[in-house]
């Protein structure tokens, strides 16, 4: 079983740069990919999102890249250009002279002022290919898959656990259930057989065919028999889910509304105390269950 929730970092460095990425997820209908990389690593985005759409099925994940240049790579954006860097310090040095000259004091320059003049720095070091980035972006994405698809996989079987130990106590109320069911069919024929020898003290003439067919629904109305069985087949069902490796959290929450359909007719059809409080502690168990079931990819 595989969880919705995940985080996955990682560190790398190639092609005179260095990288960090930040990957998590949590729970969501489908699957929403929201990516924050560089757009200036063309086709980075799309091969990134293609590689994701693989990993996951469900889930809202969010991608987040940050890359820098290396300190000693050599094209640096901010390389020096020495030439234009000792005209600009002449010009200024020849300012300053003929200012003090007229008695003009000039505010002393910066050295950020002196890096915003126009030259000093060489932008051409900054027109860069590139694709060999992205190749080894590329090639550093399955680790950092590989570590998220983990941590999914580990925070699944703690699901997995849950959901076994809440199946095992739904398995045991229906179990409650079905016997409490016995218990209450001895109780109800005495109940009619007592209401009936009034009704039939009341009255010199009855309709048999109309009693005959108000005791049916009777019946019917308070027979449990299918709300237990389906219950113990979803129990069964749900078991299975929880074993299979392939991505199951639609057919599971889809389980949890049979699990609770059943519980509620239950519970309307009690017509005993103890069965009644059996099926709140169905309802009670499948809610928490619905809530873990969210969860599973």
């Amino acid at each position: 079983m595989i969880s919705m929730t995940g985080f996955a970092a990682r560190r790398g460095a190639g092609a005179g740069y260095a990288w960090v990425w930040d990957l998590r997820s949590v729970n969501g209908k489908g699957l929403d990919l929201r990516l924050r990389v560089p757009d200036w690593i063309d086709g980075l985005e799309a091969a990134v999102r293609a590689e994701l759409q693989k990993a996951a099925t469900r889930g809202n994940v969010s991608l987040t890249l940050k890359v820098a240049q290396d300190e000693g790579r050599e094209d640096s954006a901010f390389r020096l250009n020495e030439g234009v860097l000792a005209a600009a310090l002449d010009a200024l040095g020849r300012i300053e002279a003929a200012a003090m000259n007229t008695g003009v004091i000039l505010r002393q320059p910066t050295t950020a002022d002196v890096l915003t003049l126009r030259g000093v720095i060489d932008a051409t070091a900054q027109e860069t290919d590139p694709a060999p980035l992205r190749q080894a972006l590329l090639a550093d994405l399955p680790g950092l898959l590989a570590d998220f698809h983990a941590m999914r996989g580990t925070e699944g079987q703690a699901l997995a656990a849950v959901l076994t130990s809440q199946l095992d106590r739904i398995a045991r109320l229906t179990t409650d259930a079905q016997r409490e069911t016995a218990t209450r069919a001895t109780t109800q024929a005495d109940t009619l057989r007592e209401g009936l020898a009034r009704v039939l003290a009341a009255s010199d003439a009855v309709d048999e065919t109309r009693l005959a067919q108000e005791l049916a629904l009777l019946a019917v109305k308070t027979d449990v028999t299918e709300e237990i069985d389906r219950l113990a087949a979803h129990v069964e069902a749900a078991r299975a889910h929880v074993a299979d490796p392939a991505p199951v959290g639609r057919k599971l929450d889809f389980l949890m509304q049979e699990f609770m359909r059943e519980a509620n007719t239950l519970c309307s059809k009690a017509q005993s105390l103890a069965l009644t409080r059996i099926g709140l502690d169905l309802k009670t168990v499948i809610d928490q269950m619905r809530e873990q079931v969210q969860n599973v990819e």
